[in-house]
């Protein structure tokens, strides 16, 4: 998933676990753990100023989500560079997605969007 603008080019790489140890079934709490790289591809710096999540559950319940920058950083990422945290949702249910958007800020002042595409969460075998 990439912004189109040759200079304004951020891929989003996420990779998710379930936390057994934090997670309780019994009392419908499953915690997973999603890790994010972004990398800036494009030709000039860009600030990660904001996030805007959606978080659904399998029942179908959305949580929105929106916050400054990322685990309370603004990072700024130079062209080839990339800026990877891992954080944490609490769904409901054994089965869910995200998908959301980080709002950039480049060194040029136009400001993008960098999307980041549906990704699942998931107990292991919970999809078998």
């Amino acid at each position: 998933m990439a912004v189109n603008k040759s200079d304004h080019k951020i891929d989003v790489d996420v990779q998710t676990e379930y936390a057994a140890e934090h997670s309780d079934a019994r009392q419908n709490r499953y915690v997973f753990i999603y890790h994010v790289c972004i990398k800036n591809n494009g030709s000039q710096a860009a600030q990660l100023i904001s996030r805007h999540w959606h978080i659904t559950d399998a029942d179908g319940k959305i949580e929105e989500v929106r916050g400054d920058g990322v685990i309370g950083e603004q990072p700024l990422i130079e062209p080839g560079e990339e800026h990877c945290y891992s954080s944490f949702c609490v769904l409901e249910t054994a089965v869910g997605c995200m998908q959301g958007s980080y709002q950039m800020l480049c060194a040029d002042g136009d400001s993008f969007d960098a999307q980041v595409l549906p990704f699942t969460l998931a107990v292991p075998r919970s999809l078998n």
